[in-house]
Parts: C-alpha cells; sequence; structure tokens
C-alpha cells in the first residue's frame, strides 16, 4: 500500500504511511482553512514540528496532552513543550539540524531552513527546520517548512535524494512561486505540494504561477482536506 499525504490548509499536513502510521506536521487546528472534517485528530502516532511560530505549533500543546505522540522537533522546541507542561512523548534532549530519529521504521531526518523562529510571547525556540521523512518502503518526502530558497538545497538532493517537495509558495513570509521554482530545481525534484498560500490576502502566490514557472514539474494541489498518493 502506497503512503498518502493530505493537506490541511496553510502550513499543516497529515501523512499516512504505508505501514499504517499516521503523522502530522504543523497541524495548526486553529487555522482558518484547516478542514472542519479533520477535527479533531482522533489518532496521531508521530507529532513533526518545524518552528516556532503560532500558525505551525499553535496547536502543539493541546495534542500533545491529549495524544501523547512521540514528537520530533528542534530541541528548543522539545525543551518548551516540557515547560508547557507536555509529560509523555517527547525524548528529551530533542534533536537538531542533521540528526536522524527512527519510530516504528520511518526515519525523521532535520534539514535547514532560512527563517526565524520564535513564540507568541517572543520567547526563543531554535532555529526553523525542514524536515526529511523516509517512509517504511523507501518513499522520501521533503518538507521545507517555512524558509526561502537557499543554496544548500543541493546538499539535502544529495543526502536525501527526495521523491516529493512540500514547498512554501505564498509569498511575504516565505519564497513565492518563482523561487520556489528555483528550489525545486536545486533539489531536482520533479513532484511538488504547495503550502502556505490562500489562508490570508498578503499570501499572494497561486499553484498555477508555480506551475507556470517550472513547467517540468507536476504541481500537486488539492483542497485543504485534498489527498493525493505518494
Amino acid at each position: 500500500m502506497a503512503g498518502t499525504l493530505t493537506w490541511l490548509g496553510h502550513g499543516s499536513y497529515r501523512l499516512d504511511t504505508p505501514g499504517g502510521k499516521r503523522i502530522y506536521v504543523d497541524p495548526w487546528l486553529g487555522g482558518p482553512t484547516f478542514p472542519e472534517s479533520e477535527k479533531p485528530i482522533d489518532r496521531i502516532d508521530v507529532l513533526v514540528l518545524t518552528h516556532g511560530h503560532g500558525d505551525h505549533i499553535g496547536s502543539a500543546v493541546e495534542i500533545c496532552k491529549q495524544h501523547a505522540p512521540p514528537v520530533v522537533s528542534i530541541v528548543e522546541i522539545t525543551g518548551w513543550l516540557a515547560n508547557q507542561g507536555v509529560e509523555k512523548g517527547l525524548e528529551i534532549p530533542g534533536i537538531n539540524k542533521g540528526g536522524t530519529r527512527t519510530i516504528d521504521g520511518v526515519s525523521f531526518t532535520l534539514t535547514d531552513a532560512r527563517h526565524s523562529s520564535s513564540g507568541d510571547d517572543g520567547s526563543y525556540l531554535g532555529d526553523p527546520a525542514g524536515v526529511v521523512i523516509k517512509l517504511e518502503d523507501g518513499t522520501t518526502v521533503y518538507f521545507s517548512g517555512d524558509t526561502c530558497a537557499f543554496m544548500s538545497m543541493q546538499l539535502i538532493a544529495r543526502l536525501h535524494e527526495p521523491d516529493i517537495a512540500i514547498l512554501p509558495i505564498g509569498d511575504h513570509f516565505t519564497m513565492g512561486p518563482r523561487e520556489a521554482a528555483v528550489a525545486l530545481e536545486l533539489l531536482g525534484v520533479k513532484r511538488c505540494m504547495p503550502g502556505h498560500y490562500g489562508t490570508f490576502p498578503l499570501l499572494t502566490g497561486t499553484p498555477d504561477q508555480l506551475r507556470e514557472a517550472a513547467p517540468g514539474v507536476t504541481v500537486e494541489a488539492p483542497e485543504p482536506g485534498g489527498t493525493i498518493q505518494l
């Protein structure tokens, strides 16, 4: 059975693996485009958090206290969750960029990302990160997190050879479609699910603009709640 990837609006995703694991990446249940049909989360096997902004970790404490999933995040976010009263599911200390954690046959490697990261109160929550997830069948999924394009994406390509890239395209807070097309070229990836667009008027980038800028790439852009096969 192939894995599936569901876009939950903005920068939120649900990844169902071939082995039956359910992984959430940056699930922001309070996001204006998070599908009502996906609430509440009834099962989660791994929670991945890329950075500390509220539109990415805003639901993390609630989810952790309810489900106690293993958490993959940079070390400072893991410590922050512990300080918020999360007692189960945390590996202390958490990993850092270049580090890999394997959970039930699925590996998670943190990569660089170029962005900022802080809590709503301005507290330092470590560097932003991307994550490469290698599934049980060898399929490799790269979530860039919020970022601009950067030349070290070539290293991600060399080290991990991702089959699909999940990139932000909204512009303003992250790269837009033209820059995302360059990122795809650096990554050597021919399949992309865009995100971080359409949530607010400031986020003007669109999947069609990405398709125009990256004509050799298959751009998978379902509506929030839509699912693709990996």
